[in-house]
């Protein structure tokens, strides 16, 4: 039936699957269907009734770390049991699930299949449209780095665009961001200094040494990186609880001029970072190992990054905000073999998935946030009338896959309904009877 009659169908009338492949970053073997728990419900427009009844959603997602693991507690003991755990099993797996879904709902053999994903699942969207187009009519990538490998993007430009969102968040922000480095290098050259700070950002352990000081740098440039990927204009909960506008927020803490002492700008800094860590009251001391509340399976990520995720970042202090950090990739290669016992392959993703050469393929949507410093690694124009690209410009991390609310700027409602259009004529064409071709012989 056309797409007029299946608005009007009953609910059980078997209709389009959406496979959803969430953005958590451990993708185990085991499958299970999606509950509402995921972290701040981050695709909720699949719920919210932005498709209303034309489509029967299948909710499915890879099991948190912890709840579900392939060989027990031994998943994470060495690479033998770790070899698993790669986009290329994730997508077979989820061909494997979609096939199975098929064959056993009735009714659902010859309905279309699109794949929706955000983030690293937005990757795997992408790649499984690639791998897999006799599974999937179409794919939505939303905030999908797919090109932040090495030799397809500078490796700097993912901080520039976080220096970027600062500086249009606030006076002098980004300025004061840039100035807090050599201050906490001044302060913490004494024992003094080292206790005022551990005090005054109400750190839970107390820095003691340099190496201390390293880590709690670090821990700042994440946080500030973090608040660039989650700038909702609504109060949000994906890595921390955070107020709407959260940058605006912090800049507010960061307004000072020129002239400031070091003291006094880095209390600034300890009540900047303190919106991103405690903007409910609730919390007793920052810890600096934790940049995020929620169960992201960092551990798991880090060793897709030592193996085929190799993503080469860098900072400069001239076009970013940041201490300069170049890209080393034997460093980060020795790294890995230190914890994980394995190597990085810098060219997998490539050879695997085509890096920048992929306009063979069709019906791929590439959604992207201009506040989002993933978008630096994304597709981020028109490759063909099929591989497109919408931007977001003040979108976040896949704002778009988020639930609709009434906070939303009207170039996210406009990107929904575009990406709504899209999926339409991907089922439209998949319903088409397919015609003969000729046969020539020789």
């Amino acid at each position: 039936p056309g797409m007029n009659e299946l608005t009007e169908a009953p609910e059980s009338f078997c209709c389009h699957w959406l496979i959803k492949l969430q953005p958590l970053l451990f993708p185990l073997r085991k499958l299970t269907p999606f509950t509402s728990n995921f972290p701040d419900r981050s695709f909720g427009f699949l719920e919210d009734g932005t498709f209303k009844q034309r489509y029967l959603t299948s909710d499915v997602y890879w099991h948190k770390p912890g709840e579900s693991m392939p060989f027990g507690q031994a998943s994470y003991s060495d690479s033998k049991h770790l070899n698993y755990l790669t986009s290329e099993q994730a997508l077979a797996d989820f061909a494997i699930l979609i096939k199975n879904v098929k064959s056993t709902l009735p009714g659902a053999q010859h309905s279309p299949v699109i794949s929706i994903g955000g983030s690293y699942g937005g990757m795997l969207s992408a790649w499984f449209r690639m791998k897999y187009p006799n599974i999937v009519v179409g794919a939505l990538a939303a905030s999908a780095p797919i090109w932040q490998f090495p030799g397809m993007v500078p490796c700097g430009a993912f901080y520039k665009t976080v220096t970027q969102d600062f500086a249009k968040s606030g006076y002098n922000c980004e300025v004061n961001i840039r100035k807090s480095w050599s201050a906490i290098n001044n302060i913490s050259s004494s024992a003094s200094g080292l206790v005022w700070l551990s005090e005054e950002f109400s750190l839970c352990g107390p820095l003691k040494n340099k190496n201390d000081v390293g880590s709690f740098k670090n821990w700042l440039q994440e946080t500030w990186v973090n608040l660039a990927m989650v700038d909702y204009p609504y109060e949000a909960n994906f890595l921390q609880p955070l107020p709407r506008w959260p940058i605006q927020a912090v800049c507010k803490y960061l307004t000072m001029d020129s002239t400031v002492s070091d003291k006094l700008l880095l209390q600034g800094v300890a009540q900047a970072a303190k919106v991103y860590y405690n903007y409910t009251g609730s919390t007793s001391c920052l810890n600096i190992s934790q940049t995020a509340t929620g169960n992201l399976g960092i551990l798991g990520w880090f060793y897709q990054s030592c193996t085929e995720m190799v993503m080469p970042m860098c900072t400069d202090g001239v076009g970013d905000m940041f201490e300069p950090e170049e890209w080393n990739f034997q460093a980060f290669s020795d790294e890995c073999n230190a914890m994980f016992g394995v190597r990085p392959r810098a060219d997998w993703a490539e050879v695997v998935y085509g890096g920048k050469d992929i306009s063979a393929h069709s019906n791929i949507i590439f959604s992207n946030g201009g506040l989002d410093p993933w978008s630096a690694g994304g597709v981020t124009h028109n490759i063909s009338e099929s591989l497109v690209s919408i931007m977001i410009p003040d979108g976040a991390h896949h704002l778009d896959l988020r639930y609709s609310n009434k906070h939303d700027p009207p170039t996210v409602r406009a990107a929904r309904t575009l990406e709504l259009m899209y999926f339409k004529e991907w089922i439209r064409q998949a319903k088409r009877p397919h015609r003969s071709h000729s046969h020539y012989r020789l």
